[in-house]
């Protein structure tokens, strides 16, 4: 898939920068045979503060994007996930920080699916739609916590 590829060069990218890059959409555009947005959507998506990326636009000039891969301690890192959860959050954000979290080893696999089956839509599912988000930010926000102990 194409925007698998763009993620997979911009985080070998990023590896060779040393966690940050500067990169102009069209120049790589042209260099994958792809529309810009292409290049948009993948760094939008994929390239998130959940995800431990900080990305800066700069207009004019060619329009280049900055991607920086933070650089945290463990414990920062889990407390930045802890206030990213906020006071909602659905269940596919939960698994993109999931993710993020066995990507960057805070977690492991195993322990990744216990806490997705945990926060899962189908383990909520005596509690009321409305109040879903909520508790799964709750649960969430306290396995955090536990991870970090």
């Amino acid at each position: 898939m194409l925007t698998d590829t763009i993620a997979k060069l911009i985080e070998e990218m990023l590896d060779e920068a040393g966690g940050s890059l500067e990169l102009r959409r069209n120049d790589m555009a042209a260099r994958l045979g792809c529309v810009p947005s292409q290049i948009s959507y993948v760094i939008t998506s994929r390239f998130t503060p959940e995800r431990g990326y900080i990305i800066e636009s700069r207009r004019g000039g060619g329009g280049c994007i900055r991607i920086v891969k933070k650089q945290m301690q463990r414990d920062e890192y889990l407390m930045h996930f802890f206030y990213a959860i906020g006071s909602a959050i659905d269940e596919r954000s939960a698994e993109a920080y999931l993710a993020n979290l066995s990507d960057n080893g805070l977690i492991t696999s195993r322990e990744k699916n216990m806490i997705s089956a945990a926060l899962s839509g189908s383990a909520l599912s005596e509690i009321p739609p409305e109040f879903r988000n909520n508790i799964r930010a709750q649960i969430f926000r306290h396995i955090i916590l536990s991870i970090m102990r």
